[in-house]
């Protein structure tokens, strides 16, 4: 999902939320590797062609598409460096999530929130963009500006059998672009499985012994598969708003809608603090409003300045987009407040479009082709139609406000049910880190990735767990003394913390 800055960096919403990939061999002692040629660092204007950062420098590192071809095609992982300021203690990489955000945009913005800390002052601000994410390349792409506006138009709420077939004819025909497209080796390679092994590449072109690793949402996921492969490479890890690895697909997607559905009742209730609050003031009504106010977009698009008005799918995507943080929810209330006056809803469709990747020239960047691309090989997904069913009754009964209609006993496969390729990852539990190697960072409100999930990896990695009261996606450097300083402090001068609550 797009925002400003960090935050918005951080989860696309998911139809399904991928699951932790299988955990590799460990690996060698420090020193072994085989050390690769030194990048050529230079200018960063081919990829942050707008940003004032004067000591940024920037390369590529190359690596195999296919990894039992070392040197057939190769693609080119976009790296952006950024000079610790001081005394210098090592290489802090990030990663924003997604999956399919881009890492080196993340650093950009980064660089600004963390400008005069300890963070920059000691460490080189280190983004790479995974293979096919960002500003790498090949860059991943599956569907043309004008095939994404129509997907979106598309409200696919008829849950009738053969509404159903409908749906996933067009996800069976959005699977089969990708394979024309991107081509079947390359769209076996972008997973969590080769983003871990292509990290420890970066590390070598960096020329570090240890990296110190901070990841956001799915970023969590791309961190502890490393950290699995490559324990001995980690100095210091923080791991915030995590994702379980032992879940699968489904009940990844019915904990996450609860978690959202916990976040539009925290937004409600802010909402009714206020007279005209659109969705009223009485809690019990509060699901019942939001539907009164969006359904009737299904048949009948709202008026906004933007030609393409505001339709069904987009109402909700820039729902959601709002919950992931309350710095959005002035513009969800302003959005519902133009349907419930009648008035334009330009609010919810920026909303949207922000989520989406859209610019105000109507051209995506490729983060939903990608986030797509990844998770439908980060996990197993069902194909038997009965499983999905099943979740969809589950989903309408602890996120109601998210849920058209009536239960049918028919529910569409996700895409990945129809993907080309097979999974390269399945659920595992993560095995302990080592001691002092990583932190866990986990929201009480996350609505993307819930508190219980950061609760539970913690739990696998013997890692200690800093928990954030707050209704938000991912707290880390975010505005929060007790949370920031404890990370800053662990990165600095490795005071693990203990257990600890803020």
């Amino acid at each position: 999902m797009r925002r400003t800055g960090r935050i918005g960096s951080a989860l696309f919403f998911c139809t399904v939320l991928t699951v932790g990939i299988t955990a590799g061999p460990a690996d060698a002692t420090p020193g072994t590797d085989q050390t690769p040629p030194q990048p050529g660092w230079g200018s960063c204007d081919r990829f942050i062609a707008d940003a004032y950062l004067p000591t940024a420098v920037c390369t590529t590192v190359p690596v195999p598409v296919d990894d039992s071809d070392p040197t057939g095609a190769q693609a080119q992982l976009a790296v952006i460096k950024i000079p610790a300021r001081g005394r210098r203690v090592g290489a802090l990489l990030m990663n924003p999530g997604g999956p399919g955000a881009s890492a080196v945009d993340l650093v950009v913005n980064m660089s600004d929130v963390l400008s005069d800390g300890p963070i920059t002052e000691h460490f080189d601000l280190v983004g790479f963009d995974p293979r096919g994410v960002g500003h790498s390349t090949p860059e991943l792409r599956c569907r043309t500006d004008a095939e994404f506006d129509a997907w979106r138009r598309d409200p696919m709420v008829d849950y009738s059998q053969v509404g159903v077939a409908g749906i996933e004819q067009l996800n069976r025909s959005l699977a089969q672009q990708c394979l024309d497209r991107m081509g079947k080796a390359f769209l076996a390679g972008v997973g969590t499985a080769s983003a871990a092994k292509d990290m420890d590449a970066v590390r070598q072109a960096l020329g570090e012994d240890q990296i110190n690793y901070l990841g956001f949402s799915y970023g969590t996921e791309l961190g502890t598969a490393y950290l699995q492969r490559f324990p001995t490479r980690v100095r210091a890890m923080v791991l915030d708003g995590a994702i379980d690895p032992t879940e699968n697909p489904i009940d990844s997607l019915v904990n996450q809608m609860a978690g959202f559905q916990v976040a539009f009742n925290d937004y409600a209730a802010d909402c009714a603090k206020s007279s005209d609050c659109p969705l009223g003031t009485d809690p019990a009504q509060f699901s019942n409003r939001y539907h009164q106010l969006v359904d009737p977009l299904v048949a009948k698009p709202a008026v906004t300045a933007d030609p393409r008005g505001l339709g069904y799918a987009d109402a909700l995507t820039g729902t959601f987009n709002a919950l992931y943080t309350p710095q959005y929810w002035k513009y969800l209330t302003r959005g519902l407040l133009g349907l419930a006056r009648g008035t334009k809803a330009d609010a919810l469709l920026m909303l949207a479009d922000d989520y989406q990747g859209r610019n105000d020239d109507g051209h995506y960047d490729n983060g939903q082709d990608a986030f797509n691309a990844i998770r439908c090989v980060d996990a197993p997904t069902p194909a038997d139609p009965a499983v999905w069913a099943d979740a969809d009754r589950r989903m309408r009964e602890l996120a109601p406000f998210s849920s058209y209609g009536q239960f049918t006993g028919f529910a569409p496969r996700d895409l990945c049910a129809f993907w080309p390729v097979p999974p390269t990852s399945t659920p595992h539990s993560a095995s302990p880190a080592p001691p002092g190697s990583v932190v866990v960072v986990s929201t009480t409100h996350d609505p993307a990735t819930p508190y219980q999930a950061g609760v539970d990896l913690a739990r696998q990695l013997r890692a200690p767990l800093i928990t954030f009261d707050g209704t938000q996606h991912t707290a880390v450097f975010d505005g929060d003394a007790c949370v920031d300083d404890a990370v800053a402090n662990y990165f600095v001068d490795h005071v693990v913390p203990g257990d600890l609550r803020c």
